[in-house]
């Protein structure tokens, strides 16, 4: 049972603000019912069997020829419609020879069908204003294949275009020999970006954990032989055993009269007759015990993965056989009580793990996996080098779960957490995406589950309250952990640490259950928090003029901007900036900001520590975000209307209010250290870890710390750096969404408005320098300890910033996706790479400069002087010649639909407006959104690529597997 809550129209005003007009509503009236629908409303199959009460939003249907739909009205964002084709097929489905099939025929659908020539389908659904990528996509599991089409300013010529589109690919893909060559060269390099460390680590996963099954090896890529031995004959027979209606779903949520929805699935699928009767599907297999396994502690396969780059690790499994089930209530029931039991162990794993000890984090966790096991897993990071303590120390904790029942105040806590979960879906069904509400029913057709509305949801589980007991919390935990088989795989950074059967004999060895972290701790209650100061009014409160946002300002400086907005039920924004981010800290105290995003919320406010953060909000909404910007810090919450006022009290007695507890500072060094050697493992990472520090001129600031550099930090170091910024101004604060605005500035007198005055964040030309690379054909070369086929390639274009060029910043968005759409295409049919290349513009909006056009591919090492030749091709064609406009409105469409969705929710604008209490240009910069990134010319596109991408302006970068730098470079 998934709960998809009810969606319906946003905020209208917004769209009208943004310049773009509400999209035309199609046809009201029903549509007749067709002939070809043989099962409807009546006899809904998706609940079939069921005492699940039916989601009335969603009209179930099914066509004479087998094929399955669902479809519903839902408002959010305005216009939109989602589509969502799911083919019951993936991996799983494949024979030994046609490993990889299934996700070789997503991207052959996609290469040309029944209406699409050959290479124009990206094309053809940007002209309908959908992104490939984001609104355009495909994915491909062990079990399923599901594409997807998230259309914007849905009309109905648009929506049959689409619906034809989509129908010629799943039903009468071409599938030549052409098309073959054309995507194995794609799917392959797929392949390559996808291996290192990360890839090796998750393969022995599928072979230790699901031994003697399907599963182990069957994952969606495939191999190199199976792919490069497919013929068009064999793809073509995968595709007809499983590519049949009968196996096929339609599930379309949007701006729509369901009526009308039903009538272009009938229209556009009806016709789709199969060969044949219908394939069975597979055997997935069982997991089974070795024999002579002990049958109260049965553990077979182990494996230890030596990866010197990645961190220790360890994960066992309990595995029990996958049983089909029956999605009714009392399963729900059982699967709530599952959840409850698995939420205790957790908190008291957490516990343990912050009071310091043998390990950094663990976790438990119950899943079906891919209709092949039932497993209960347990994760693992081990703090230091005894490995065998920290397993014991877990197994300690779940020992003593398997012995003696959770105390009903236990219980009742992680009810409280669950209940508000259950709750939010209720309250924000209303603006819940189309999107999000189709992807829940495909998930719950791939678990074989049902799907149900919110209301409903939450009903049943408070309705099921008297079922959680501590005996049955106890009943459910044993049964979690009781299964045919446990297996494990033990990841670690050099040999000797320990071998397969020393890991089987840990598994297998009697642990003395751990009762030390059973603590039933009192509530704790903000009533018995101290005051931030005295309450103070609000010395102005004045209109913005846009929208009915406002602004107050209170007399120690702090300055708040409110829109309260009933279009968005049940949700408030909450943002809280202060200080002076990146600029503001000393280089030579880099590495406290990396700490400081690990562990400065961890530390404590007032008289909370960290388990006391999360019992105060047991049972509530609340957030605590915390993240460094530029030239700014930012706190950041989602909550409800009746948490407001206690959520604005976190925030403000965090400025005000801090606690430097230890151990919060001391786990995030030792996160901090274990991470950083993965960032080698791959191009990818390298570039993580690098990137950013070389594109702001080599400034500790933006850099990753070294292992070296976070060790030589202090509790009072940190203390030291963070205690300084926390009362550095200016403050502003955001609210936006549900929320009385009475009340919600009573808060503020009490909290933010009681505050000290603030002293302002430094502004030494020292620190706030911005320092860009210079200009170099030469690329810096950095190194990775991953596959050595694998390599990155960078070049990049300095640019600008500030919000004197928002405009500018905004149409180089049109000049990049321009660049994006010639690299993609160039790059992908000449050096036979994946999606990965693309390009991108940052403008940093509150400095004057540090800005940039980043062109980025992964590819194999020696095509990376051919990607710098063919980025700088780009470069000077869109120099010297300005696009056609019909290249130009391949982009600008989709940027008009995108920027149109985003301005249907207050998010957007909350973006728009940071910064505007100390900048109030930016207010107006939001009336002109729209058309700076949707207006323009080819000759202004011209103008633009010459004044930033002219060839003596970019620097470049590569990320060159070890050993092979030197070569690459002397070729």
């Amino acid at each position: 049972m998934t709960s998809s809550p009810r969606a319906a129209r946003s905020l209208a005003c917004l769209l009208l603000l943004a310049q773009a007009p509400i999209p035309p509503l199609l046809a009201q009236e029903a549509a007749p019912a067709a002939d070809a629908a043989v099962a409807g409303a009546q006899d809904p199959w998706l609940y079939r069997g069921s005492d699940i009460p039916r989601d009335p939003e969603w009209h179930f249907g099914e066509l004479k020829n087998g094929l399955k739909y669902a479809v519903r009205k839902n408002g959010v964002p305005p216009g939109q419609v989602s589509i969502r084709i799911r083919v019951d097929a993936g991996s799983l489905y494949e024979t030994d020879a046609e490993r990889g099939y299934a996700h070789l025929l997503e991207h052959m659908l996609f290469r040309q069908s029944k209406y699409l020539a050959e290479g124009t389908a990206i094309a053809a659904f940007q002209r309908l204003g959908a992104t490939f990528g984001s609104d355009t996509n495909a994915v491909t599991s062990t079990t399923q294949t599901v594409f997807k089409l998230d259309l914007p300013n849905a009309t109905p010529a648009s929506l049959d275009e689409t619906f034809k589109l989509l129908s010629g690919m799943v039903a009468a893909p071409t599938l030549s020999a052409s098309n073959l060559k054309q995507d194995l060269p794609i799917v392959l390099a797929e392949m390559r970006e996808r291996g290192g460390a990360s890839k090796r680590v998750q393969d022995a996963m599928q072979k230790v954990l699901y031994a003697g099954q399907p599963l182990a090896n069957r994952e969606p890529i495939g191999t190199v032989e199976s792919l490069t031995a497919a013929t068009p004959a064999s793809v073509r027979a995968f595709y007809s055993r499983w590519y049949r209606p009968d196996n096929v779903a339609v599930i379309v949520a949007g701006d729509v009269d369901p009526a009308m929805l039903e009538s272009y699935v009938q229209k556009w699928f009806a016709d789709w007759t199969a060969k044949g009767k219908k394939a069975n599907a597979p055997s997935f297999g069982e997991p089974q015990a070795p024999a002579g396994a002990d049958p109260a502690n049965p553990v077979g396969e182990t494996r230890v993965l030596v990866e010197p780059d990645l961190p220790p690790s360890l994960m066992y499994a309990v595995l029990r056989p996958w049983r089909q089930v029956t999605d009714n209530i009392a399963y729900n029931q059982g699967l709530m009580t599952d959840a409850l039991a698995q939420a205790i162990i957790n908190r008291r794993l957490e516990s343990k793990a912050r009071a310091g000890g043998s390990f950094l984090s663990a976790s438990v966790n119950q899943d079906d996996v891919s209709r092949s096991a039932d497993a209960t897993f347990v994760s693992v990071t081990p703090l230091g080098e005894d490995w065998e303590a920290a397993l014991r120390d877990v197994r300690g904790v779940i020992a003593d779960a398997l012995t003696r029942a959770p105390t009903q105040a236990e219980i009742d806590r992680e009810v409280a957490e669950m209940e508000v979960a259950f709750q939010v879906p209720v309250e924000q069904q209303r603006i819940l995406p189309g999107s999000k509400i189709a992807d829940d029913l495909v998930n719950a057709l791939d678990i074989r589950e049902t799907v149900a509305a919110p209301n409903d949801v939450l009903r049943i589980f408070q309705e099921s309250k008297p079922l959680f007991t501590p005996d049955a919390v106890l009943r459910h935990t044993r049964q979690l952990f009781t299964g045919t088989v446990t297996r494990a795989l033990f990841t670690v950074q050099k040999p000797d640490v320990a071998t397969d059967r020393e890991l089987q004999l840990a598994l297998a060895e009697p642990v003395k259950a751990d009762a030390s972290v059973r603590r039933a701790l009192a509530p704790v209650s903000f009533d018995t928090l101290p005051a931030i100061g005295a309450p103070q009014k609000a010395t102005s409160d004045a209109p913005t003029g846009l929208l009915e946002i406002e602004q107050l300002t209170f007399a120690n400086g702090v300055k708040v901007l409110l829109w309260p907005v009933a279009e968005e039920p049940g949700r408030v924004m909450v943002k809280t900036r202060f200080g002076g981010g990146y600029r503001s800290i000393d280089p030579k105290d880099a590495a406290y900001i990396t700490l400081g995003q690990y562990a400065l919320v961890g530390s404590g406010l007032a008289t909370l520590g960290q388990d006391d953060l999360d019992r105060i909000s047991t049972g509530r909404k609340m957030g605590f975000n915390f993240e460094v910007q530029d030239a700014a810090f930012e706190l950041s919450a989602e909550t409800r209307p009746q948490d407001l006022a206690d959520q604005l009290y976190l925030f403000a007695a965090k400025l005000d209010l801090p606690r430097w507890d230890v151990n919060p500072f001391l786990r995030a060094k030792a996160a901090a250290k274990i991470q950083y050697a993965t960032f080698a493992t791959s191009p990818q990472g390298v570039l993580n870890r690098d990137l950013q520090y070389y594109q702001r001129g080599q400034d500790a600031r933006f850099g990753t710390p070294t292992p070296e550099q976070i060790e030589a930090t202090t509790p009072e170091g940190f203390k030291r750096v963070w205690s300084k910024t926390l009362t550095q101004g200016p403050v502003e604060v955001q609210i936006f969404g549900d929320f009385d605005k009475t009340a919600a500035i009573a808060a503020l007198e009490k909290t933010f408005g009681a505050l000290k005055a603030r002293a302002p964040a430094p502004s030494s030309a020292a620190l706030a320098k911005i320092e860009v690379p210079r200009p170099s054909d030469k690329p810096i070369t950095l190194v990775h300890h991953g596959d050595p086929d694998q390599a990155a390639a960078v070049i990049s274009w300095p640019t600008g910033g500030g919000t004197m060029g928002i405009r500018e910043s905004r149409q180089l968005e049109i000049l990049t996706q321009l660049f994006t759409n010639r690299l993609m295409n160039a790059v992908r049919e000449k050096l036979g790479v994946s999606y990965a290349p693309y390009v991108y513009s940052t403008w940093p909006v509150d400095l004057s400069a540090g800005g940039s056009i980043t062109a980025m591919a992964q590819l194999d090492p020696k095509s990376v002087p051919v990607f710098f030749q063919t980025a700088d091709e780009i470069a000077q064609d869109l120099i010297a010649n300005p696009p056609s406009a019909d290249e130009l409105a391949l982009v600008t469409e989709p940027l008009r639909q995108q920027v149109t969705r985003a301005a249907s929710s207050t998010s957007f604008f909350m973006s728009q407006l940071e910064g505007a209490t100390s900048d109030p240009s930016r207010i107006g910069t939001v009336r002109t959104v729209l058309s700076d990134y949707t207006v323009t010319t080819p000759q202004a596109m011209q103008a633009l690529a010459a004044r930033y991408l002219g060839r003596d302006n970019s620097w470049r970068l590569e990320v060159m597997p070890e050993g092979k730098e030197s070569q690459i470079a002397a070729k």
